[in-house]
């Protein structure tokens, strides 16, 4: 069979490890595809004619209408361990298997990754940096500092990367954790000192959030004008997981009055966002270009992940971690 395979809106499988663009090469045709972010349905499936075989980043959206009008698409190979970009169940019926990489696989990067800004807002690095660029070294009593030892970390989405996040920080910052999920795991909880409660109680004892649950209709803009108002003066939250987990009207709310005292954020809404976004400039703020799970550890395992879903599915055999 001619297999024709899109790199689709990743700007760094194959850069890296440039093997895995050679391994694909040697199965059918390799093109990399840009298409905007918010790019869904036929016009999506245009961009695509021709092309049997996709490993796609996180955008675009592949929605039921994009199912309708590519039927021709046999594999799409996530780029990552989320898929709330695809339709899987209109997938299934045109005949596509979807795959994501292993949640493993990015665990300890991302994880590492939320801990990284986070501290880098709490110790204010980002813009100390910028003022010693600038010459300005007298100001460096502008940039004290929170700290974490010892203080309460409320998290929201404790599974895969959460469960890490709590881990380091309880471990390595002796912090009080409050895990607001759904799924309970008792023993590990236990190990780490970890205590279960509710939404409520979670924003409303914290110090520090961090936000790493799937984006679904029960946690959408789960942090909102209610769930803010019911928080200390002067928490930090990091949010690596999805941008519409926080209300954003809302959280430049809490921003400006003061209950927020620094937003970390990987994930935007739309990726690219537009240039003129509040979050941008905004003092409080630190945007970073999702780079979460850019460690060569975790570039190197995402991407043989792919490329071993496109040999393994040309050789009749399953790919791992299918979604469908």
């Amino acid at each position: 069979m001619n297999y024709q395979i899109a790199i689709v809106n990743s700007s760094s499988f194959g850069q890296y490890y440039p093997e895995h663009l050679k391994r694909l090469e040697k199965i059918g045709q390799v093109a990399y595809v840009c298409i905007a972010g918010d790019a869904h349905g036929r016009e999506l499936a245009d961009a695509l004619k021709g092309f049997n075989m996709v490993i796609s980043s996180v955008t675009p959206f592949f929605d039921a209408e994009f199912f309708t009008h590519k039927t021709d698409l046999l594999l799409l190979s996530r780029h990552g361990i989320g898929f709330n970009n695809v339709d899987v169940i209109a997938a299934k019926r045109a005949g596509t298997l979807v795959t994501t990489v292993s949640p493993k696989v990015e665990r300890s990067a991302v994880a590492e990754g939320a801990i990284a800004t986070l501290m880098d807002i709490m110790r204010r690095v980002s813009d100390s940096h910028i003022a010693a660029d600038e010459g300005r070294w007298a100001d460096r009593a502008n940039f004290i500092g929170s700290g974490l030892s010892g203080k309460t970390l409320g998290i929201i989405g404790c599974g895969n990367i959460g469960s890490r996040v709590v881990e380091i920080l309880s471990r390595g910052f002796d912090m009080h954790v409050l895990a607001c999920d759904p799924v309970q795991h008792e023993m590990w909880a236990d190990v780490l000192g970890v205590r279960y409660c509710s939404l409520d109680e979670t924003v409303s004892h914290c110090d520090v959030l961090t936000l790493n649950a799937d984006l679904n209709e029960s946690s959408y803009h789960i942090i909102n004008e209610r769930t803010l108002s019911l928080m200390k003066k002067g928490v930090y939250i990091v949010d690596n997981a999805r941008a519409d987990l926080i209300d954003q009207e809302a959280m430049l709310r809490a921003l400006d009055d003061g209950t927020v005292a620094g937003l970390a954020l990987d994930v935007m809404h739309d990726e690219p966002p537009a240039s003129d976004d509040p979050y941008f400039k905004h003092p409080k703020v630190l945007v970073t270009t999702h780079i979460s799970a850019y460690t060569m550890e975790c570039l190197y395992g995402m991407g043989e992940k792919c490329v071993s879903d496109v040999e393994r599915f040309v050789q009749g055999k399953a790919p791992v971690n299918a979604r469908n």
